[in-house]
């Protein structure tokens, strides 16, 4: 009997063992260089000395399996400071690879490098990577796409080709320049001359419809569009003529399907859609131009465009057939906006949290500093453009990362007293906020919560300078949006809104203009983790904060220990 028992002991060891090899065998670790260089780029008539990776722009495409590690070395050989973060990517132990700047790591400087050492646990679909580096984001840039396991599949008829779609921002001019220089007077930073489908510009620019990206489809086909605005301060919208996209995932979440004339990204969203090319064999474009709810302010209002083209279309002998331009909603379509993200679910029930140990309230906004004295500055009233959570302007540390003091018990570089409310309570979405609240306070402050907490977070915006749609990103996690509504969030009658059966799971989340945003995520990923809006203008002013999420217990719930080559802080 005893013999009996061990033997089946060694069989269930054994079976276990060898599934665990075959999971770590199914698994792939990836290894790539990135080389931060400077590249000759010519966009609209001239030719820029333009930061890439490995002198494409846009940069490399990452394609993984859920579960794979990527090790990405990263060498830089510019003349400006860098790290690169991996949007989304939940980073679980591994915040020392998150990426943003003096907030887990001191940058990357000109001669030096660091590898990136991360796995992708449980995500699928599109996500991407980027500078987070002052606006080295501009053109550093390229999509991560996460495939189901080998033993896995889409939730959805497999399609029969993918293509990533990455819309960006370009400026006639060093992107570093433009914020310098906004930085140095106070005033807004010049807006950019052209977006970009895949890098291009597209056939509304000049110089530029020799190069258009040309995606080319047969007939009949079901087709995965993966969308991703990488765009500096502009959210798109974006859709494709005579076709319908039937939306399947967002943020590397996948969500229920359903059918739309057009989307809408802010910066940092993905949007995963299938299109199905039944329309008569010809050239469509796809087309992606600027929503934009700021009041009194200049933007880019310039159009993007790429072609789909049918492989049977029709082909004149003198000149390509003229593509079919779609329709676009007005720049100022709040509506159209609402629509699109309101009309997010998860395919089916999902774990929400609901007893809530950490219920938090920020406003979200722009707000003007004094202009030092002796110094002329070129914002509003003479003043120096500013944005806040809370009122406090987010700042930078410049010795240490926030992460790097927290782990080795640093002080003078943070403190632990982000406040969990608005310090004054005021009527967020009036006309007239009194401007006395207009100037808030500079800080490098974080919120601390305990490791496994629930956390919702009601975000607000404000009308401080101009009401606005901010794109709000956390590092490190995804979030349920369990409800969003124009005016000021009632805590008496908005919460009978919440959705608590099927939210969307985003990791960047549209705010609305004059409006709020209710999120829900529980703290399961030890470290320092930047929230801010993805505008980079506004995190450029202190439109962030950061929280310092604690270890749990045991090694599975303790942040890992710091690389070796972790870059040197100053």
């Amino acid at each position: 009997m005893e013999s009996h028992r061990n033997l089946k002991t060694l069989f269930s060891c054994t079976f276990l063992g060898l599934l665990h090899l075959f999971a770590f065998a199914a698994a792939e670790v990836q290894y790539h260089d990135f080389v931060v260089q400077e590249t000759p780029v010519k966009r609209l008539c001239k030719t820029h000395s333009t930061i890439t990776v490995n002198g494409q722009f846009p940069g490399p495409t990452l394609e993984v399996t859920n579960g794979d590690t990527l090790v990405v070395k990263v060498v830089n050989k510019a003349q400006y400071n860098v790290t690169i973060h991996w949007h989304g990517i939940r980073q679980l132990r591994t915040a020392w690879a998150d990426g943003p700047e003096f907030v887990t790591q001191c940058p990357i400087r000109p001669g030096g490098s660091y590898t990136y050492r991360f796995t992708i646990e449980g995500q699928e679909g599109t996500l991407w990577w980027h500078a987070h580096s002052s606006w080295l984001r501009a053109t550093v840039y390229g999509a991560l796409i996460i495939h189901p396991k080998a033993d896995s599949s889409y939730p959805f008829p497999k399609p029969k080709r993918e293509a990533p779609i990455i819309l960006g921002e370009w400026w006639d001019a060093n992107p570093i320049d433009v914020v310098n220089e906004a930085t140095r007077t106070g005033g807004a930073a010049n807006i950019s001359d052209a977006y970009t489908i895949n890098g291009q510009p597209g056939d509304l620019y000049n110089c530029s419809s020799s190069d258009t990206v040309i995606i080319p489809v047969d007939s009949g086909e079901t087709n995965l569009i993966r969308v991703i605005n990488a765009a500096l301060n502009n959210e798109l919208f974006f859709t494709i003529a005579g076709h319908q996209m039937t939306v399947v995932g967002a943020d590397a979440s996948y969500l229920k399907p359903f059918t739309t004339n057009v989307i809408m990204l802010g910066p940092g969203q993905t949007t995963d859609v299938l299109i199905t090319t039944n329309q008569p064999p010809g050239r469509y474009y796809m087309a992606a131009r600027a929503y934009f709810s700021a009041q009194n302010a200049s933007f880019d209002n310039t159009t993007t465009t790429a072609i789909l083209e049918y492989k049977s279309a029709p082909c004149p002998a003198k000149q390509p057939l003229k593509p079919i331009f779609p329709s676009l909603p007005a720049f100022n379509d709040t509506g159209a906006a609402s629509a699109f993200t309101t009309s997010l679910r998860s395919p089916s029930k999902v774990n929400v949290p609901t007893d809530i140990d950490e219920n938090l309230f920020f406003t979200v906004g722009l707000g003007l500093f004094d202009c030092p004295r002796g110094q002329t500055c070129s914002g509003p009233n003479g003043k120096r453009f500013t944005a806040s959570m809370n009122n406090v302007s987010f700042a930078l540390p410049r010795n240490f990362s926030i992460l790097q003091a927290h782990h080795h018990g640093i002080n003078g570089v943070f403190t632990t007293d982000f406040p969990a409310f608005p310090p004054v309570q005021f009527d967020y979405t009036s006309n007239n906020v009194s401007q006395a609240l207009w100037q808030p306070v500079p800080g490098t402050k974080v919120y601390r919560l305990k490791y496994g907490s629930n956390v919702q977070i009601v975000l607000q915006d404000t009308s401080i300078v101009t009401p606005e749609n901010h794109p709000i990103h956390i590092h490190g996690y995804d979030f349920y949006i369990v409800a969003e509504g124009f005016g000021n969030f009632n805590s008496q009658t908005d919460t009978g809104k919440f959705n608590l059966v099927d939210p969307p799971l985003r990791n960047t989340v549209a705010v609305p203009v004059n409006g709020w945003a209710v999120i829900r995520f529980v703290a399961d990923n030890p470290g320092v983790w930047l929230m801010h809006c993805h505008l980079d203008v506004h995190i450029t002013w202190g439109l962030a904060m950061a929280f310092l999420v604690e270890n749990g217990f045991g090694e599975l719930q303790t942040l890992e220990a710091p690389p070796a080559d972790l870059p040197e802080c100053f």
